[in-house]
């Protein structure tokens, strides 16, 4: 007996768990919950990530290590997710949102957490369905830069 079609709100619901998944991972700093979010196999290699400011990082190797090497640095990392939307066809899903972010890195070596810096960037994930559910192909962070009014006030100190 074949298993019945799921319907798009489903898929596009499975697809926002899988995303929220890999917004928990940074934020715990959890690199086993984030590997198990990226696609591997034959296709690892063509698995891709740009950081804001960084050039494309292409094989899953690569991406996983980058995320590393951020984890290692960030002491203290919060993704509010806003203007998410998510689109499936077939078994690619598209999502884009906006990632409002509040971060720090290492204090003095106290325990403390360093200062605190906001930053919001546009972000562009890619997913792949396969058996074990819908994983990361690639992903795309670019910054918001500041608007005009911000510069008239840096002007005005």
């Amino acid at each position: 007996m074949n298993k019945p079609a799921r319907t798009a709100e489903a898929e596009a619901e499975a697809v926002l768990k899988a995303n929220q998944a890999f917004y928990d991972a940074m934020e715990t700093g959890d690199l086993a919950a984030l590997e198990a979010l990226w696609l591997s196999g034959p296709q690892a290699a063509s698995v891709t990530t740009v950081h804001p400011g960084w050039p494309v990082l292409r094989g899953r190797d690569e991406v996983l290590r980058s995320y590393a090497l951020i984890m290692a640095n960030t002491e203290y990392i919060q993704f509010f997710l806003t203007d998410v939307e998510v689109g499936v066809a077939g078994d690619t899903a598209l999502l884009s949102c906006t990632e409002n972010i509040l971060s720090s890195n290492p204090g003095e070596g106290d325990g403390t957490v360093g200062n605190l810096i906001g930053g919001l960037v546009v972000a562009t994930n890619v997913f792949r369905r396969t058996p074990a559910g819908w994983r990361l192909w690639s992903h795309h962070g670019s910054p918001v830069m500041a608007g005009e009014d911000d510069e008239d006030d840096e002007d005005d100190e």
